[in-house]
C-alpha cells in the first residue's frame, strides 16, 4: 500500500511578487499533501524584528539585531523542512536567500531554485547544490505534485 506522506515546503527569498501564493494555490487546487512556512514577508515587520529590544539608530546595529530575531524563525524553519523552494527575483538582490539556500545545502536539505535565465551565472553555485531549477511557480508546483505523489 502506498501511503501518503504529508511534506513540509520551506518558500524562502523575494517577498515583492506573489510567487508563494501561485505555488500555494496551485498545490491546493491538485490536492498535494504539502504544508508551507515561510519567513516574515512583511519588509517592514522583518526590517523593524528587533525594535523591540532596544531603540538603535545605527543601521547596521538595528539590521543586526532584527535579523537574529528573524533568525530564529527562519533557522527552525529550515531544519524543519522537507523541501524548500528559493525564489530569487530580478529587482533586488536577495543575498538572504542565497544564505538560505547555503543552510539548505549544508543540512543535505533538497531544494529548488527559482528564477529567471538572464540570472543563471551569478547563481551557478547556488544551482548546483539545487535538486532542480524552476523558472515558473507552475513548474514547482508540477515538481511538488511529482515528489509527494509518484
Amino acid at each position: 500500500m502506498n501511503e501518503q506522506i504529508s511534506w513540509t515546503v520551506y518558500l524562502s527569498g523575494e517577498i515583492h511578487t506573489d510567487w508563494r501564493e501561485q505555488i500555494e494555490q496551485g498545490a491546493k487546487e491538485l490536492g498535494l499533501p504539502v504544508s508551507f512556512t515561510s519567513a516574515v514577508t512583511n519588509h517592514e515587520a522583518s526590517d523593524a524584528a528587533g525594535d523591540l529590544l532596544m531603540e538603535n539608530d545605527n543601521a547596521f546595529w538595528r539590521d543586526h539585531q532584527s535579523s537574529k530575531v528573524n533568525a530564529i524563525r527562519t533557522k527552525n524553519l529550515i531544519e524543519m523542512c522537507d523541501i524548500a523552494v528559493v525564489r530569487f527575483g530580478d529587482k533586488y538582490k536577495q543575498w538572504n536567500a542565497a544564505f538560505d539556500a547555503g543552510q539548505l545545502a549544508a543540512l543535505g536539505k533538497p531544494y529548488i531554485t527559482l528564477h529567471d535565465e538572464d540570472i543563471i551565472h551569478p547563481l551557478k553555485e547556488v544551482d548546483s547544490a539545487a535538486m532542480a531549477w524552476a523558472k515558473t511557480p507552475a513548474q514547482v508546483v508540477e515538481i511538488l505534485k511529482y515528489v509527494t505523489t509518484a
